[in-house]
């Protein structure tokens, strides 16, 4: 069976399994690409679906290790994030509740999407973050963007959540 052919028929079906276990499509994609490629370097498989369930669910579980680690990672620079505030002089407290909310806002991101901003505040460029986050550097950008607007919607959401219950700092 040809590449081209293998990937016509198994790709979406693939991409439905890894995205319901994973609950992030483009992640689930990922996985199904590498997969093929997989395929792509294979001489000859006997028995096409199983083979490519059995490397994508391989590389799920390689995945779900990877992102085990980053988010220890990412909670140890939370920790040390919130230790570095702990030593801040207090802000006022409008600020301090808008500080509040980014940060809940923050925590209602993905990982990935939480990561990749976070890496990009501390300066790394798009290379770093993807070498970091194990993204191609053509994804870095549309992940930023993502995230981005996640996070803005995220914060204006309970922003107005606490305007309508009468707990608007600003007023």
């Amino acid at each position: 069976m040809s590449l081209d052919l293998l990937f016509r028929e198994h790709y979406p079906g693939l991409v439905r399994y890894l995205t319901r276990r994973l609950g992030d499509r483009d992640w689930a994609e990922e996985i199904a690409q590498e997969t093929f490629v997989r395929a792509m370097r294979q001489e000859h498989i006997a028995s096409a679906r199983p083979w490519l369930y059995a490397v994508a669910t391989n590389l799920l579980r390689d995945e779900m290790r990877k992102d085990a680690r980053r988010r220890a990672r990412l909670e140890l620079l939370v920790a040390e994030a919130r230790e570095r505030e702990r030593e801040v002089t207090p802000l006022p407290i409008e600020r301090e509740e808008d500080a509040r909310l980014a940060r809940a806002a923050l925590e209602q991101l993905g990982e990935r999407d939480r990561e990749a901003l976070l890496m990009r505040e501390e300066g790394l460029d798009y290379g770093e973050i993807a070498a970091a986050l194990e993204l191609s550097i053509g994804s870095v950008g549309t992940t930023l963007s993502r995230a981005r607007r996640r996070l803005v919607e995220a914060y204006e959401a309970m922003r107005a959540a606490g305007t309508k219950g009468g707990s608007d700092v600003a007023s």
